[in-house]
């Protein structure tokens, strides 16, 4: 089976203090609610867990409630680093998964082709993650006032999620991220630490993430073109 974790524990701090971005209003529903849908809707997908606040769970339920989602899920909460709460989420997963995507609930525009090939490139590859090549020309500083060097961008790839994995991989992968006491950003790098090629997923289009406030109208506008709202 195939399940998918969705990430949904952050505070997204960037967003200011009173603003919750997971249920910030796209076209009348929460972006968490498009993300959920997405892979609701993806075959291939057994099962949703959610990682939450904990106190959040109530509102989760509603949301599905509302939404009418078919999907099993359960929600659990989230731990103190987003390594935490993937950790809290694969501990949940049903024992008949052996493949995970993992996604983060403020990307509300990954397609399901996106999600499949992902999957694909995992039960192949053992780990895989979506990415784009970066195309602006991209300076390292050391400072963060001046430029140090310049970086070929050639070489260079920006990934998103879902990033996707056989499970027994990831679990590895993470474990060897806690008993190191190591802090990684995202679950490709727990990968690098243990030695696990992962493999790059091209993204074809627009996947953005909602972070800060101005984000939401570029996410109205790729929403509207695609289910002609």
């Amino acid at each position: 089976m195939t399940s998918a974790i969705i990430v949904a524990a952050g505070k997204g701090t960037r967003m200011g203090p009173q603003a919750d971005k997971l249920f910030l209003p796209v076209h009348g529903r929460p972006v968490l609610a498009w993300s959920w849908q997405r892979f609701d809707s993806a075959p291939r997908i057994g099962e949703i867990v959610l990682v939450v606040r904990d106190g959040m769970q109530s509102a989760f339920a509603e949301l599905a409630a509302q939404s009418h989602f078919t999907k099993p899920y359960r929600l659990v909460v989230g731990g103190e680093q987003r390594q935490d709460s993937v950790w809290n989420g694969l501990e949940a997963l049903s024992p008949e998964t052996e493949i995970v995507a993992i996604q983060d609930a403020a990307r509300p525009c990954t397609s399901l082709a996106l999600i499949a090939a992902s999957i694909d490139a995992a039960r192949l590859e053992g780990a895989a993650v979506a990415a784009q090549p970066v195309t602006d020309t991209i300076k390292s500083s050391e400072d963060g006032a001046y430029v140090s060097r310049h970086l070929d961008r050639s070489q260079l790839w920006a990934v998103q999620t879902p990033q996707t994995f056989r499970v027994e991989v990831i679990r590895c992968a993470l474990r060897a991220v806690r008993e190191k006491g190591l802090q990684v950003t995202d679950d490709t790098a727990a990968c690098e630490v243990i030695g696990q090629p992962v493999k790059l997923v091209h993204v074809p289009g627009p996947n953005p993430k909602v972070t800060v406030p101005g984000d939401v109208p570029y996410v109205e506008a790729l929403l509207r073109s695609e289910f002609g709202l």
